[in-house]
């Protein structure tokens, strides 16, 4: 079995910028073939790769339109000039992304992204594209720890995955093994031979699925989970491959339920002071503290909304804040270039156009200037300076769905009622 992917030593927010980052370099689309793709392994010399570079530069003269040669040409210096900075391939290597990009109305925008990734890269790859190949750091960005899941009994099954910290069921199933009755004599030694060769049966196709969903999976490990001893049962007897065998965690976890929604979420949760870090375990907690906080009469130490959240960061009174993964907003903060004054305001990613003429045209024209932020970095200097913690919590989850859709992506917990 392929070794499970290695977890990068990253912040909850390290990783958020890291996938912020290959969703905006996603969009980005060249005229022609003006994005520049550079993967370097750490196992790279990088006086090769800047005499690679050099020779594409070169080789760019034979490219036939002169707006595509010359935004190429311009790329490759740029890497060139980029690669001076670096006395050495970093430990992980370099993911760089550089060209031209259509900003609409026949006009481009220079972009340069010079990623260190969480984990090494295995692959030397140099591309000339429309679009920027993401795919090896995509990979890189769900390096998390995947675990296995199965709830079984006589007469239901379910599996599937917890991968960070999101539960996705793939298999479910109930069985035709009939339920004992209670009378006597050598029917009902016949009719419990019967009950016992079809629970054989529903074991045997439980294990070949298990193998079919796991055997080839990367999981760090494979929770066993249902009511009463039968999940000891389907363990002890030989019923999983051999190879799963191996990977089963040492505790079964007691449920109430089988079904692939109910049953899984709660063998989950009684796994989650047995699994170190299962981040989804401290979302919920963390949510189900800040709800029990707004249910008191008095509103508790629980807040929601940007406006109230900013407020408390900046008295200090924040003890945990939690944004959702999936808040694409933006802190726009306009400044007059003549009088000096600022204005900040928070707008969704696909307004910032919008905002920017609005205040020009308070302003009068070109006396705008304007620096933008992600709200969630915003927000999360704002914690980090005055000793709050944070968690960005994953939008799969059912807690990320109630904070984004009830609560609008932001709440915290506070140290003290302001």
């Amino acid at each position: 079995m392929a070794a499970p992917p290695a977890k990068p030593e990253w912040s909850e927010r390290q990783r958020y910028v890291f996938k912020r980052t290959l969703e905006e370099l996603a969009e980005y689309r060249g005229v022609g073939t003006t994005l520049v793709t550079l993967y370097v392994p750490p196992t790279r010399m990088l006086h090769d790769v800047a005499q690679m570079v050099r020779n594409e530069v070169g080789q760019a003269s034979n490219i036939k339109s002169k707006s595509t040669q010359d935004a190429v040409t311009g790329a490759l210096t740029s890497i060139l000039a980029r690669l001076k900075n670096y006395r050495e391939t970093p430990k992980n290597g370099l993911a760089i992304f550089v060209g031209d990009v259509n900003v609409g109305a026949n006009k481009t925008q220079f972009v340069a992204h010079l990623i260190e990734p969480p984990v090494p890269i295995s692959t030397y790859q140099y591309r000339c594209e429309s679009t920027f190949n993401l795919e090896p750091l995509k990979a890189l960005g769900q390096a998390e720890d995947t675990y296995g899941l199965i709830v079984i009994d006589r007469k239901e099954c379910s599996m599937g995955f917890l991968r960070g910290k999101a539960i996705q069921a793939v298999f479910n199933r109930q069985s035709q093994v009939p339920s004992k009755h209670g009378r006597g004599g050598q029917s009902a030694q016949r009719f419990e031979r019967l009950i016992e060769i079809a629970a054989h049966e529903w074991f045997t196709y439980c294990g070949e699925r298990a193998t079919e969903i796991f055997l080839n999976a990367d999981v760090k490990a494979i929770l066993l989970g249902g009511p009463g001893a039968t999940k000891d049962f389907f363990a002890k007897e030989g019923y999983l491959h051999h190879e799963l065998q191996k990977r089963l965690h040492k505790t079964y976890f007691d449920t109430g339920y089988t079904d692939d929604d109910q049953g899984l979420k709660e063998m989950v949760e009684a796994a989650g002071a047995d699994i170190e870090g299962i981040a989804m375990l401290d979302d919920r907690k963390l949510m189900q503290r800040f709800l029990r906080e707004t249910a008191k009469p008095d509103g508790g130490l629980g807040t929601y909304g940007e406006a109230e959240v900013r407020k408390a960061l900046e008295a200090g009174a924040v003890d945990h804040l939690l944004l959702s993964e999936n808040l694409r907003k933006w802190r726009l903060t306009f400044k007059h270039r003549q009088t000096g004054e600022t204005v900040q305001k928070t707008v969704p990613h696909m307004q910032v156009e919008e905002a920017q003429a609005a205040q020009a045209k308070l302003w009068g024209g070109t006396n705008v200037e304007m620096e933008r932020r992600d709200l969630v970095e915003d927000l999360s200097d704002l914690a980090e300076g005055s000793g709050s913690q944070v968690h960005i919590v994953s939008g799969a989850s059912e807690e990320g769905g109630i904070l984004l859709s009830a609560f609008g992506g932001v709440v915290a917990v506070l140290r003290y009622k302001l």
